[in-house]
């Protein structure tokens, strides 16, 4: 019997991740093995839809894909994700090639199309579903750390932002559900959890009162699972955390101290046409407080330049905000026109030539920023989870620290001894470049832990 092969291609933020590691859990259970997209019958693509680079990356994506389907092995094009959520006629209008469309809330709906008993339009509702610990999924890439939403959703109404309109209103998981799918990846071998939603700072505010679940206490029921050494949260919203979290996240031995937390701007006028909902002060408020109460915080955020309206005494204002909070990581967005979001409609739009200086800008400001932080670690000695092989330095292992998360952050490279994946090593940390560290592994006991082995390779694409 000829094996059946199927090819991932997932775009987009980790919550698109997961989204697709229950994919590849649907495509397990219905005998499929994962493989290169010039080898597979069928190929999916998990699009993003957020903004104007990530469409024209998915949308480049289908179409290099689809060219499978005349000098490769591909029968069947399938395209997922919140591209499609978005723009479902469009694309079917515009992209005879796919076989198959699926939204943003359709992942378990692939059995059907790997079964041959589904149409060719299957976007349906982004509030029909949210991830359970029943679902299937297989993690990818990386098997010692794993992403899990808390949530689906949001209901906040930032002017810039598109997301509600295609992942619906925020439905957050119940606590029991989200603390069984941590037992289970901890079973498999994963040693970081690492805790995402659109806006975790809300979790557990649409439950009824009867299973509603502080963040805080579920951040502790999660760290208190066996087998997991660090947990870590994305994506607070900059409202006053509470203390109990603060508590958690200060002292907590597997809560780790960094807190993504994307604060857009800093000026006022520009928060208020961003309807951010909040002015700078309490932004600064926050800082202090997670400064003053978090020993060796890690601080991520992310700021968006060239939104209409945006000044130059503006973008100044955030210059000056970021110099003065020294933030460890920071991402730097430019502004996208989204024509359904509400900041289309406002004027004083912003040159694209000043958008890109404003973001070199603020990035070349940040960077001497993040060297400063970086040499300050020479000398120290850090837990470092080891991550494998490094794909740019032959015959070096990688991993990173705790103020290091997955996929955004940067490395440290590993020498002075034997080290495997998935180990905890302490390390001393004797180099320090922009983003990265070089240190040397000075324990002698390594921390690892068996892992199950695995049924077959999988190798999911993501970019």
């Amino acid at each position: 019997m000829t094996e059946k092969t199927i090819h991932f291609r997932s775009l987009g933020c980790p919550k698109n991740r997961v989204d697709s590691e229950v994919m590849l859990g649907v495509a397990r259970k219905h005998g499929y093995a994962i493989t290169e997209a010039e080898d597979a019958q069928v190929i999916v693509v998990n699009t993003c839809g957020f903004i104007g680079e990530a469409k024209k990356e998915s949308i480049d994506t289908i179409f290099e894909l689809a060219e499978l389907k005349k000098n490769g092995a591909c029968e069947k094009l399938v395209v997922t994700g919140c591209l499609s959520q978005r723009y479902p006629n469009e694309l079917s209008a515009q992209m005879a090639e796919v076989d198959h469309f699926l939204g943003s809330s359709d992942m378990l709906k692939l059995g059907d199309v790997l079964d041959g008993k589904a149409d060719r339009m299957l976007v349906g509702n982004p509030a029909d579903w949210v991830v359970r610990a029943k679902d299937p999924r297989v993690l990818s890439q990386n098997q010692f750390f794993a992403y899990v939403k808390i949530a689906e959703g949001c209901n906040r109404s930032c002017a810039f932002c598109t997301i509600p309109e295609f992942r619906g209103k925020q439905r957050s998981r119940p606590a029991d559900d989200i603390a069984k799918e941590v037992r289970n990846l901890a079973q498999q071998g994963v040693r970081e959890v690492n805790l995402i939603s659109q806006d975790t700072v809300s979790y557990g505010r649409d439950l009824e009162k009867a299973e509603r679940t502080a963040l805080a206490e579920l951040v502790r029921k999660v760290a208190d699972t066996k087998g997991i050494d660090w947990v870590r949260l994305f994506y607070l919203y900059p409202e006053n955390i509470d203390e109990a979290l603060l508590e958690l996240l200060a002292n907590h031995p597997r809560v780790v101290p960094y807190v993504d937390m994307p604060l857009q701007h800093a000026s006022d006028a520009m928060l208020k046409r961003m309807r951010r909902g909040h002015g700078k002060n309490r932004q600064m408020r926050v800082v202090e407080t997670m400064r003053e109460k978090i020993p060796n915080l890690t601080f991520r955020t992310a700021f968006i330049v060239g939104h209409p309206g945006e000044t130059d005494a503006e973008f100044q204002e955030l210059c000056d905000f970021v110099e003065w909070a020294e933030f460890e990581h920071v991402g730097v967005f430019r502004y996208s026109d989204e024509e359904s979001a509400k900041s289309f409609k406002l004027e004083d739009k912003v040159p694209d030539k000043v958008i890109a200086k404003r973001h070199r800008t603020l990035m070349q400001l940040q960077r001497k920023i993040a060297r400063k932080k970086n040499k300050a670690k020479v000398g120290q000695e850090l837990m470092v989870l080891v991550e494998g092989p490094s794909e740019e330095h032959e015959f070096v292992m990688q991993g990173r620290h705790a103020g290091q998360a997955p996929d955004v952050d940067g490395q440290v490279y590993l020498s002075g001894a034997e080290v495997h994946a998935g180990e905890m090593r302490r390390v001393r940390i004797d180099q320090a470049s922009d983003y990265d560290l070089v240190g040397e592994v000075i324990d002698s006991n390594a921390t690892s832990k068996p892992r199950p082995t695995p049924k077959k390779k999988v190798s999911l694409r993501v970019i």
